[in-house]
């Protein structure tokens, strides 16, 4: 069975861009950093979107990097030619993270970078998808690193400590890992680079909020809404969202300007409960996150809107937005479709043993990928249509840990 086909993408030339030129639709045609095309021969000769080394594609190119915790073993599972391929093998895995392109392995003594060798570049107007090589890059931080977020032009790796190191996110593209470079004063939350600049979360500094930054660490403002205790963090199309004791921040920029809004709970919520590690499907703007250990939270980032709903015994949630169910994996192995809406259960499929706390739920606009160690398989399934069993795919290893990339 192939994978299926997700819509057309019309690519335009770099002598449409000039022929554009004159016209309101060049923005379309500008690359990551709001850059016009340069007008050298080079550029010139090369298509809009060009990538060297790699094959521009029609379709989302998706990808799963896999990892077992107990062997050591790394893998990335093409889902649309079905192969595998092995990666250096890694010992004391720990957490898997990806950023869209690259997936991370904290280990008990360093984190390390695999390029899975598949992205998307979102221009807005049009999108372009890519595949590549796949491969081992290197070390890229200590075995205190607790969160990696990545632009078009750098990767910022946290630490436990609170310590931050900038990546020249082109130098990993290119399969080395650069010389890192100290952000200073970052305190002890997040980094998340974003539209060019960098948003530092102030916790653990004696204040409560979210600063921005150049690339270089140069302060640009202070946001006045506060996040008291923020913990867990997102990017979506309409901005990044910070979670914090009260609710959400969701930080947006415009036109250069950056401000903060607070989306509150808008009923108490206890400490164990509040919403602390978003998911959600790339390019969506509706996350999911657990509350507490019977309840799921979900964040319409649009409407501005929380909804609990309470599922039982959870160990992983997710869903694609947009109409789509929220999927709920509980510790008796079911996995159980819930109408965001209504909160009521619509589907629910026996799918894992019980007790598989490792697995996690990644979602797609039209597949959900489950991840079953114990049985050594990755489950395929269609949201759309009750949950039905599309693929599965038996790997020769424990799949402890698992992320989607391509998106």
């Amino acid at each position: 069975m192939t994978r299926r086909k997700t819509r057309k993408i019309r690519t335009t030339t770099a002598l449409s861009c000039a022929a554009l030129a004159t016209s309101a639709l060049l923005a379309g045609c500008q690359d990551d950093r709001g850059a016009r095309p340069s007008s050298t021969s080079e550029t010139s000769a090369a298509p809009h979107g060009y990538v060297e080394g790699a094959e521009e594609t029609s379709e989302q190119q998706s990808r799963l990097v896999l990892a077992d915790a107990g062997t050591g073993a790394v893998g990335v599972l093409d889902l649309i030619t079905e192969g595998i391929t092995p990666l250096r093998r890694t010992d004391g895995i720990r957490e898997l993270w990806t950023d869209g392109r690259f997936g991370y392995l904290r280990t008990d003594d360093a984190t390390y970078a695999v390029d899975s060798g598949t992205w998307t570049v979102d221009h807005g107007d049009h999108v372009h998808y890519y595949r590549a090589e796949i491969r081992h890059v290197g070390r890229i931080g200590g075995q205190d690193a607790a969160r990696i977020h990545s632009d078009r032009a750098v990767t910022a790796v946290s630490s436990d400590g609170g310590d931050t190191e900038l990546f020249d996110r082109k130098k990993l593209e290119n399969g080395t890992v650069p010389r890192g470079r100290a952000l200073t004063g970052s305190g002890a939350g997040a980094v998340v680079p974003y539209k060019e600049h960098l948003l530092v979360v102030a916790a653990g500094a004696g204040r409560d909020t979210v600063d921005v930054r150049t690339r270089g660490g140069t302060p640009v403002a202070s946001l006045k809404e506060p996040c008291a205790r923020a913990r867990g963090e997102a990017v979506t199309r309409r901005g990044v969202v910070f979670g914090c004791a009260d609710g959400a921040l969701l930080v947006r920029e415009d036109n250069g300007t950056f401000s903060a809004e607070k989306i509150p709970y808008g009923e108490p919520v206890g400490a164990g409960e509040r919403a602390v590690g978003f998911r959600h499907r790339a390019g969506s703007t509706t996350l999911a996150a657990t509350s507490g250990d019977d309840a799921v939270w979900v964040l319409d980032v649009t409407d501005r809107a929380w909804t609990r709903i309470r599922t039982g015994p959870v160990v992983a949630a997710n869903t694609a937005g947009e109409g789509a169910p929220l999927l709920v994996l509980g510790e008796d192995g079911a996995l159980t479709a819930y109408d965001i809406a209504t909160r009521k259960r619509t589907a629910r499929k026996e799918l894992l043993a019980k007790g598989a706390d490792s697995a996690v739920i990644e979602i797609d606009t039209s597949r959900a990928y489950v991840n079953d160690a114990a049985a050594r398989k990755i489950h395929e399934i269609d949201y759309n249509d009750g949950l039905r069993l599309a693929r599965t795919f038996p790997l020769d290893f424990a799949p402890t840990h698992m992320v989607e990339t391509g998106r």
